[in-house]
């Protein structure tokens, strides 16, 4: 068994323009698949440490009667228009070290320029104590995340 999950998917944009809605809090918020994040505070990120705050609601996924909760988005991968990483910081301390991140190349597919996204969900890092809850959400909600992220770009290009 993995203790990562990814899925890729090439979206007609510039790199700078998928790069904008992922440092947006707001962006997460617009294309998150699971249904669990309802809302975001917190202004653009730019660099490693930069946090933000989401608010929560696990009952989307039906799976622990955790309800709304909020946890910090703490970055700590940061490349302009080519990769941002992050991880976890909520109301389990110390933090369980799940990660999420995109890597972004900017790249030409049958004559359309664009940008290969691949999403990456990693818990290799999680301690034996929580490994039996993940991966908390599966490849299915990635790609559609990448879907959705598609649209998101769309729409603000507009």
């Amino acid at each position: 068994m993995t203790d990562q999950l990814t899925a890729r998917r090439f979206l007609e944009a510039e790199p700078a323009a998928v790069f904008a809605v992922l440092r947006d809090p707001d962006g997460h918020v617009d294309i998150d698949a699971s249904g669990m994040l309802q809302a975001a505070d917190g202004g653009l990120v730019g660099a490693v440490g930069d946090r933000f705050t989401v608010h929560m609601d696990r009952e989307a996924l039906g799976d622990l009667p955790m309800g709304r909760y909020d946890v910090d988005v703490v970055i700590d991968r940061y490349e302009p228009d080519r990769e941002i990483a992050w991880w976890i910081d909520g109301t389990v301390k110390p933090p369980i070290a799940h990660t999420y991140g995109y890597v972004l190349e900017a790249a030409e597919v049958d004559g359309r320029s664009g940008t290969w996204v691949t999403s990456v969900y990693d818990w290799s890092h999680v301690s034996d104590d929580w490994r039996p809850i993940f991966p908390v959400i599966d490849q299915s909600a990635l790609r559609a995340t990448l879907g959705i992220l598609d649209r998101v770009v769309r729409r603000r290009g507009q």
